[in-house]
């Protein structure tokens, strides 16, 4: 086994500088207190509590007079005032890279909406936040941008400006900055990603793109570490730890390459002592004492070993169980199941028979942790690697958006799947399909590097054509379809019936006349449609999404007749009259002569678009789709009545 340490690992620029200050204080005999821990490393703080230096975790516990120290995340505008009313010696360890970003934010333009991306529970951010002295939102990622500036009214996206953690993921930055650009009116953006950073985060993928395991070394509490393990993870499989005690050899079994990182607030001291570890590891050296060596005399397990155990109890996050030996087995939730929600008695029963790798052994304990998600995955290794010669078909989920495609789980293997495979259009964004499960085939793989490379694009263009050789099996004219919308275009809608396309042209859309399709229907819809015309040559069908029940010529003719009256709306007005609407679609004719009992010149003179008035049909040719209409016809059945009185009272 080779162990490569990444060539940018460690204490960065901003962390040595505070580490520093502090050491130099204290050493001097300064009684010195940091305003919370002065980096996310228990080993540095331990350190420096030796030397006298306490943490304080707001201006107000400093009740002894010591000097108070900024750590490197830096603090709000409101805490230096605070330590000023108190009259506090204060010494500044804030990060340059971070001050930077505060006197960015505090000066940003009146009327500006400052974007900060981060984990807005991080003190660096809380710090950021702290400053600005403009409306500010902060964002984890670029889905939760997207969310965010949905809900942002468009004045307020012409002055945005943006900023980033110094420890933000560049790779997330990127799509956040590319999306800014697209939603934003010229975007005022700031790449406030320390470079110390930016180039660690591009080393470590470099190293983990190429070894058969990662080892990340840092605080888990510390954000840049956090940040590099979800770059190595997302490459291959990695594993964090904090010091070199919690390294355990069947761990890296098996593997050939392994790669070393360390996070921005970690020691040298410490990546060497794992460095060492690491090393040694394939010689499995360890001083053992006599008490040890006569225990491990009659050791009846081993690391890696299988065995078939027993159920004997189960606990909020363990079950006990018995592997026939000496030792108490134990299988923590995090070793049973892959799903954190998961609950142990939904998968277990007291009394069941399970398959377990044992993990790891301590004889002067006796105890036995075992782990029934590496045996599956050990398994599942072999399902996967051997899926590109068998073109099996696998079931797994996405369970990571990552730079360039997707990660997708499948019997405790994590496959990649790259953007291009995975189904959707380009440009689409592949968040819509995380967590959900997926049908994938192997298309590469690499024992060596325990990679495998799946497609899902390959799994639906077989579904679609088995789907499309039914269809054309069994299709023919005015046969009835269930589809989904899938564009729409000027001249009309395409639907996907399952593995086949057809068109809807804007005439067999509606019965009324539109302008475009999406005034009918969606991307998307669930649409019922006949098939109206079949050219199986060219594999190009045409369909009907207008219903005969609701054509409104049909729905006219049993409505009204000659003789009838109607209230209808004037919809136009031309030279010679002015065309009503008498049911949705269907427009009559008030000839001008029609109008008035009067001659008139201009129809504007007695109808205005817009006017609702009652009409006689005196004309309905449903052949010619042709009726005619008069308001005149009604004037005189109501003048005759008024003349016969006049008649009378002479």
């Amino acid at each position: 086994m080779k162990v490569i340490t990444a060539k940018s690992a460690g204490f960065c620029f901003g962390v040595n500088r505070a580490v520093e200050m502090v050491r130099d204080l204290a050493q001097k005999g300064e009684k010195v207190a940091t305003l919370g821990p002065i980096i996310h490393n228990d080993f540095v703080v331990h350190d420096l509590e030796r030397l006298g230096v306490t943490t304080i975790n707001a201006p107000e516990e400093n009740t002894d007079g010591r000097l108070v120290v900024i750590r490197s995340h830096g603090v709000s505008a409101d805490v230096y005032r605070r330590l000023e009313e108190l009259g506090m010696r204060c010494a500044d360890a804030t990060c340059p890279y971070v001050a930077k970003i505060h006197d960015r934010v505090a000066n940003a333009p009146r009327g500006s909406l400052v974007l900060v991306a981060g984990d807005p529970n991080h003190p660096e951010v809380q710090g950021i936040v702290g400053h600005c002295t403009q409306r500010c939102m902060v964002f984890s990622g670029p889905e939760e941008l997207q969310n965010l500036l949905a809900n942002v009214p468009l004045e307020a996206k012409g002055q945005v400006m943006m900023v980033a953690q110094t420890t933000f993921n560049t790779g997330k930055w990127e799509k956040c900055v590319e999306y800014a650009k697209k939603e934003c009116t010229n975007p005022t953006i700031f790449d406030t990603i320390c470079k110390a950073t930016a180039v660690r985060q591009h080393d470590a993928a470099q190293l983990a793109a190429q070894c058969d395991q990662m080892v990340v070394v840092g605080g888990r509490h510390s954000s840049n570490t956090a940040k590099l393990y979800e770059i190595c993870a997302a490459l291959c499989p990695t594993t964090l730890v904090e010091s070199a005690d919690e390294l355990h050899p069947a761990d890296f079994a098996g593997c050939e390459l392994i790669g070393l990182t360390a996070g921005a607030s970690t020691p040298a001291c410490i990546i060497k002592e794992v460095e060492n570890t690491m090393n040694n590891v394939e010689n499995n050296e360890m001083e053992l004492s006599f008490e040890e060596m006569l225990n491990a005399s009659f050791k009846n397990t081993y690391n890696g070993e299988k065995v078939t155990a027993v159920v004997t109890g189960i606990k909020p996050n363990e079950i006990l169980v018995d592997i026939g030996t000496k030792h108490a087995g134990f299988v923590p939730m995090s070793e049973l199941s892959d799903d954190p929600s998961a609950k142990a008695e939904d998968i277990v029963k007291v009394g069941d028979e399970i398959e377990l790798l044992v993990v790891r052994v301590n004889d002067v304990e006796g105890t036995a942790m075992l782990s029934k998600k590496r045996l599956d995955a050990i398994a599942g290794f072999e399902t996967v690697m051997n899926a590109a010669e068998t073109n099996e078909v696998l079931e797994g989920t996405i369970v990571e958006v990552v730079r360039g495609g997707l990660l997708a789980t499948t019997k405790g293997v994590r496959v990649f799947i790259p953007a291009s495979q995975s189904g959707l259009p380009r440009e689409a964004d592949l968040t819509q399909l995380l967590h959900k499960p997926v049908s994938f085939r192997i298309l590469e793989t690499n024992r060596q590097r325990r990679r495998a490379v799946g497609s899902i694009s390959a799994v639906l263009r077989e579904q679609r054509k088995a789907q499309a050789e039914k269809f054309w099996s069994d299709v023919e004219v005015g046969k009835v379809y269930n589809g989904v919308v899938k564009s729409l275009t000027n001249f009309g809608v395409f639907v996907d019936l399952g593995g086949v396309d057809g068109r809807i042209s804007l005439s067999d859309l509606c019965w009324h006349r539109v302008k475009h399709p999406s005034e009918v229907v969606s991307v998307g819809d669930n649409v019922e449609v006949t098939i109206k015309d079949i050219d199986a040559e060219n594999k190009k069908i045409s369909l009907i999404y207008k219903k005969a029940e609701e054509n409104p010529w049909e729905i006219l003719k049993n409505k009204y007749q000659v003789g009838d009256v109607a209230e209808v709306k004037i919809m136009s007005i031309t030279g010679f009259g002015a065309f009503a609407q008498i049911i949705p679609g269907i427009d009559g004719l008030i000839h001008i002569s029609q109008i008035a009992k009067e001659r008139i010149e201009k129809v504007a003179d007695k109808l205005t678009v817009g006017d609702v008035v009652e009409a006689k049909i005196t004309e309905l040719d449903l052949d010619k789709k042709r009726v005619s209409l008069s308001i005149r016809a009604l004037l005189g059945d109501e003048e005759a009545p008024a003349a016969e009185a006049e008649e009378a009272a002479e």
